[in-house]
Parts: structure tokens; C-alpha cells; sequence
């Protein structure tokens, strides 16, 4: 029942060449000649197989127990059946039977399992080193062509395996063609059913740091450190730098002479503008360093617990701001993690403006308080009735234009006039309960 001695050959040249053992193959074929001869004896017989890993000669037994009386016939044997194999056999004791099987067949079995249990664990072991090998690379720039296409996703041929870089990760506008030169970063990389899978990336913020430390020597050797970055793929991305040497500029050492660093990533991005921002623990300097290229006048924190402020541009510099369909400031507020109210100079006074009219027109509803009174009133914050009502004499009467007669005067009417505003608020509620009787 020899086989070829040829298959011994053929392991140790896997062995070597695949880094495929191979005492697994054996193993392997062992397990799958058993499942092979079962279906000939029986599917319940416990066959056990071993192939010499020198001479690859196989041997082929049956496992029968010895059991009195005998309920499984496939698993087991009667003392004297078992006696006639082992003279001095007992229950319960396991017995060895030789399997009798046709040289040839058993041949022909053997070299069948053997493919099939070569291919598949060529293949297993090719996905497992492709995993081993690429995982512990995630992060990683690489560097490849692109081999076909599969629905909308590109495959890319990456030498030893190919990469997959679906929709999801390209640039909107870039369009390949077949055996192109492409470029990624490795997102992640998965066991897969049919094999591993490297997902790769040209859209994610990591492709832009990557290209930033291959291009930059400072950023590489952690003298200019990136903070943060936000993208729109192709379009534009703001980068957050800050330098951990004082004698650098963190922007002038991306950006490089003349624009030659921050130009070479550019065009690598399809033509993606790059906003360099010097990163500033002052929130509000942060705020005003995001909106770039656009110079903000002013920045006032709305609500610091919610994130929300209002950043002042010159009139001209509004589009500049917003940048195309809200791009520009929709990235500043990625980047700051601020909710941006924008607002121009002259809708700034606008609003001021009409703010202040509103305040005059309450004010001006006090007795002894006119136009003019009102307005200094509002100038020094004091435009609303309720903080009047609780202000004294003496804080009013150190404001310009104001003396201790008329600020008591104003004070009594701003009580009265909240006095008022208070019985008209808890009489409405009777008003309507007694036009509902009637």
C-alpha cells in the first residue's frame, strides 16, 4: 500500500519554498483519507490514517471497542470477534483493525486528497502570511498600480498581493486607468473568507500626514508636530501645525521654499489647496487662525459650553471665508470643533445698530429717560429695564449726564414699569378663562 515516494519530495520542496511544514500536510491528508475510507465502511466507524514521513507508505486501521452486548456495530465488537484479532483482548479495550484496500485505489484516494489539501493550504497559508505581513503595516504609505476594476472600486496591484481601494476612499474627481501608478495609504486589513484584504485610502486625513513626513524633514524628526487634520477630498484640507523648537516656523518648513514642499503634496492631492494654521492654546486666536486664508477682525465666544462663536470678516473677505458651497468654514469648524457664526463688519453694525434701536424704544418708556439718556444708558450696558430696576442711586448717578434725582427717578419708574408688566402678565390668564365662561 506504498505511495509514490515522489510525494515526500514534493513536501520538503513546499516546505522550503512556502514555509509550508510538512508534518501539517501529512496531518491533513491523514485526516482527510480517513473521511474518505468512512464513506466506504461506514459513516460512523472511527477510521484512523498515518502516512510514514519518509517513505510516505500509508496505513489504515479501524478503531473498534469491545462491548457486550454490541449496540453500535460501525464503533463496536463482540469479546470473541475481538479475541480472534487480539487473543487476550477485554471489554471495553480498544482494538486495531487493518483496513484491506485496494493498492491502486487507495493510490488514487491519496493522490486526489493530497491536491485538494495542497491547494487549500497554500492558500491559507498565502492569506496568513499576507496578513502577518500587512497588518502590523496599517498607517503605512505604499505604493502601487492599478490592476482592474471591480464595480466603482479600484484593485491595486501592490507586487507580492493586491490592495482594494473602494469608492468610498478615493478622491471624487481622480480617474484611473489600467496599470497606472497610484498611490495609498493602508486603512485596514482584514481576514476575509476568500482571502486577506487590504483596504486602502486616499481620502482619509492619515494619506495627507504621511505625504507631510515624507516631504517634510522637520515634521518627520517631530520638530514640527501636525495636530489635527480635516479634509474634503481633492478640494481643500486645513493641516494644524506647532513647532517644538522656537527657532522653526512651523508653517514656513511645510510650506518649504518658494512652495516647493506644500506644491509637491498639492499635485499628488489632484490639485488639493493645503491651509497651513499655527495651532494656539488661545481659543479664540485658534478660532481666527482656522478661517485662513480669510483675516477675521474679531472673535467673541457666544457659549463656551455648547462651542459656539461668532468670528467677524471684513465685507470682502466674506465669500473668502465661506469658501465654495460653505467648504472653508465648514473645515474650520472641523478643525476647532466650534460652531461658526460669521458675520461681516457691516452686518456686525447692522445688527448693532438695530439691536440699540430696540433697546432706545424700551428705554425710552421710563419716565425721565429720553433719546439721549438712553443712549448713554446702552453705551454703558445698561439697556435692559430688569438691571436698571436693581441698580441703585449712587451706580446710576456716576454716569455721565446723570444726577442722583434723575437716577432715583429712572430706578422708581423701571420698578414700576416691571411692577406693571408683572399684574398684566398673571391677569391675561383670568381674561381668557372668563371669555371661555362667557
Amino acid at each position: 500500500m506504498a505511495v509514490k515516494s515522489e510525494l515526500t519530495v514534493a513536501l520538503d520542496q513546499l516546505e522550503s519554498e512556502k514555509n509550508i511544514k510538512k508534518s501539517e500536510i501529512l496531518k491533513l491528508m491523514e485526516g482527510a483519507l480517513a473521511s474518505a475510507l468512512r464513506k466506504q465502511i461506514g459513516k460512523l466507524a472511527q477510521v484512523e490514517v498515518t502516512i510514514n514521513p519518509e517513505t510516505a507508505e500509508i496505513t489504515a486501521r479501524m478503531v473498534k471497542k469491545v462491548a457486550e452486548p454490541v449496540a453500535l456495530p460501525d464503533q463496536e465488537m463482540t469479546l470473541d470477534e475481538a479475541k480472534k484479532i487480539k487473543s487476550d483482548a477485554a471489554i471495553g479495550e480498544n482494538i486495531h483493525i487493518p483496513i484491506e484496500v485496494d493498492p491502486g485505489k487507495l493510490s488514487r484516494i491519496a493522490a486526489q486528497t493530497a491536491k485538494q489539501v495542497l491547494i487549500q493550504k497554500i492558500r491559507e497559508t498565502e492569506r496568513d502570511n499576507i496578513y502577518e505581513g500587512y497588518k502590523p503595516r496599517e498607517g503605512e504609505l505604499i505604493n502601487g498600480s492599478v490592476s482592474r476594476f471591480m464595480d466603482r472600486n479600484i484593485i491595486v496591484d501592490l507586487g507580492k498581493t493586491e490592495g482594494i481601494l473602494p469608492i468610498s476612499e478615493q478622491i471624487r474627481k481622480e480617474r484611473y486607468a489600467a496599470g497606472e501608478r497610484i498611490r495609498a495609504v493602508i486603512l485596514k486589513v482584514d481576514r476575509a473568507q476568500r482571502g486577506s484584504q487590504i483596504v486602502l485610502s486616499r481620502s482619509c486625513p492619515l494619506l495627507l500626514q504621511r505625504l507631510l513626513e515624507m516631504e517634510v524633514p522637520e515634521v518627520n524628526e517631530k520638530i514640527v508636530e501636525i495636530r489635527h487634520i480635516v479634509r474634503d477630498p481633492g478640494y481643500r484640507a486645513k493641516v494644524t501645525v506647532i513647532s517644538n523648537d522656537v527657532k522653526v516656523d512651523p508653517v514656513g518648513a511645510c510650506v518649504g521654499l518658494r512652495g516647493s514642499r506644500i506644491r509637491t503634496i498639492t499635485n499628488e492631492l489632484s490639485g488639493e489647496r493645503i491651509d497651513l494654521i499655527n495651532y494656539s492654546s488661545d481659543t479664540m486666536e485658534f478660532l481666527k487662525n482656522s478661517l485662513s486664508p480669510a483675516k477675521p477682525t474679531h472673535v467673541r465666544i457666544l457659549d463656551a459650553e455648547a462651542k459656539r462663536a461668532e468670528i467677524i470678516v471684513p465685507d470682502d473677505q466674506l465669500p473668502l471665508a465661506i469658501g465654495r458651497d460653505g467648504q472653508n468654514v465648514r473645515l474650520a469648524s472641523q478643525l476647532t470643533g466650534w460652531i461658526i457664526d460669521l458675520k461681516t463688519e457691516k452686518q456686525k453694525t447692522q445688527q448693532n445698530q438695530e439691536k440699540d434701536q430696540k433697546h432706545t424704544e424700551d428705554l425710552i418708556q421710563l419716565e425721565g429717560v429720553g433719546p439721549k439718556l438712553a443712549s448713554t444708558l446702552i453705551k454703558v450696558g445698561m439697556h435692559d429695564i430688569e438691571k436698571i430696576a436693581k441698580a441703585t442711586a449712587e451706580e446710576m448717578a456716576t454716569l455721565q449726564g446723570i444726577g442722583p434725582k434723575t437716577a432715583e427717578k429712572v430706578i422708581r419708574s423701571a420698578k414700576k414699569y416691571l411692577e406693571e408688566a408683572e399684574k398684566s402678565k398673571k391677569a391675561a390668564p383670568q381674561k381668557v378663562k372668563n371669555a371661555k365662561k362667557s
